[in-house]
């Protein structure tokens, strides 16, 4: 039974160690009661976007783009193609807007979030289960793609790097010489640093938990 007892203990210490060891900044104050596997940091020239995943929402489409933000897929690739008022579009390998990954593609996961500023979807082809490494970060509303693209996440801090991103020509949006990726991260990595400003806001739900009345100095 002490042997067991022991084992347990073991187990459990070494399980905190290593998730300890994955989110680094857990005990940050700006990260105090999140996930930061759940939050990723995109750097341009410009500055570092701040992006919340949607992991009940678009559970495959998140989980693809954690595994590609791990193998540094993203990072130096280009907005390949960016529309004014509209969005801007990368996540490509070859920069022309047809490639992808080497993993097979995805099936739609749309939902129910809207496609407002900040709002991140699956880039696809006219078939719906296309998506597969490309996504488009929106300037501003766009709901004429609720439902018919895949939401997985949103800029939520440092949308204002991203209106800096390099415009388009034309209707198709095409960018001569564009803005790149410098890096994506997860927030929970090391290497990532701690988060730049606190997360808690940006949690499903926070705008309903009780508030501490704080009193006018006198």
């Amino acid at each position: 039974m002490i042997r067991v007892l022991c084992a347990w203990l073991v187990l459990i210490c070494s399980m905190s160690m290593t998730a300890h060891a994955q989110s680094p900044y857990a005990n940050d104050p700006y990260a105090k009661g999140v996930d930061l596997n759940n939050f990723i940091y995109l750097d341009t020239k410009y500055g570092r976007a701040v992006i919340m995943l949607y992991p009940k929402k678009a559970p495959k489409h998140v989980e693809r783009v954690k595994k590609l933000v791990k193998e540094k897929f993203y990072d130096g690739l280009k907005f390949h193609r960016v529309i004014h008022g509209f969005m801007a579009q990368t996540g490509d390998p070859t920069g022309t807007g047809s490639g992808g990954s080497k993993y097979e593609d995805l099936r739609a996961e749309f939902n129910d979030v809207p496609f407002n500023r900040g709002v991140i979807g699956a880039a696809r082809t006219r078939v719906p289960h296309s998506a597969n490494s490309q996504f488009f970060i929106c300037f501003q509303a766009a709901h004429h793609l609720n439902g018919q693209y895949t939401a997985w996440g949103k800029v939520v801090h440092g949308m204002e790097f991203i209106d800096q991103i390099k415009r388009g020509r034309g209707p198709s949006g095409m960018v001569d010489e564009p803005d790149t990726i410098t890096t994506m991260k997860l927030a929970a990595d090391k290497e990532a640093g701690p988060p730049p400003t606190p997360l808690q806001p940006f949690l499903p739900g926070y705008e309903f938990q009780p508030r501490k009345k704080v009193l006018p100095r006198i």
